[in-house]
């Protein structure tokens, strides 16, 4: 029998432990799956890879999985973060979920002078990011931060963090990234685009590089997509 589902856990994964299940993992577990005792399924902490366990325990408000052995090993992300201002709540939730599939080890929302949602429910995102990477995986979970203002993350930028921002505003043009290793930023802008003091603070800093994303406008979640493939095809792990 082949384990399909996938759950992540808060707790440190080891063969033979016990490992508690909370009223809404028995909720989708044993309502939703109808997985009675024996079933198996796979488990994941961030911290030690994933992990084979049974179900040694199962009722409508919690349960017990008990750990057999560990099937793959802990797979880091790239030291990639992923910087974006928030649209509405379901292409938000698109740019999260696709973020972690992708393969960013941060998700920071940033409140730009054009954006246009001004709140985020950060617990919310964490939750779709929690399910992205149960579905898609991976072995970690990446942060979703609290929502900050752009001009804050630049003032207190670390000095080795490249970024890569998407401009709107350059000519398109096949875009380029130079080839420097360490720790990346992409930050896409809000659906009006950055304002002009944003783009000329931006140029100014070493650390920024702005690229075009081609000929044609894209929503603010395509353009996510497209920014991360572009960086994960140079300069990532599907190198």
């Amino acid at each position: 029998m082949t384990a399909k589902i996938r759950l992540y856990v808060e707790h440190a994964l080891g063969a033979g432990q016990s490992v508690p299940v909370s009223r809404a993992q028995a909720h989708y577990l044993f309502g939703v799956m109808r997985l009675g005792v024996g079933a198996q399924v796979l488990l994941f902490d961030g911290q030690s890879g994933e992990w084979l366990a049974e179900v040694a325990e199962a009722g409508k408000r919690g349960g017990v999985l008990s750990v057999l052995s560990r099937t793959r090993p802990l797979q880091m992300p790239p030291d990639l973060w992923l910087m974006f201002a928030p649209i509405k709540k379901a292409r938000t939730d698109f740019i999260v979920e696709k973020a972690v599939e992708m393969g960013a080890a941060r998700i920071v929302p940033v409140q730009t002078q054009f954006t246009n949602s001004g709140r985020i429910q950060r617990d919310r995102l964490q939750t779709h990011a929690v399910e992205a990477a149960e579905q898609c995986g991976a072995t970690v979970v990446p942060e979703v931060a609290a929502m900050q203002r752009l001009d804050r993350v630049l003032d207190a930028w670390e000095g080795d963090r490249q970024i890569l921002f998407c401009d709107e505003a350059q000519v398109a043009s096949k875009p380029t990234l130079p080839a420097v290793d360490g720790p990346w930023a992409i930050l896409i802008g809000p659906e009006g685009g950055f304002a002009d003091g944003e783009r000329a603070r931006l140029q100014r800093m070493a650390q920024a590089h702005g690229v075009s994303l081609g000929p044609r406008i894209l929503r603010a979640e395509t353009a996510a997509v497209a920014a991360l493939t572009l960086w994960q095809a140079a300069l990532g792990d599907w190198v």
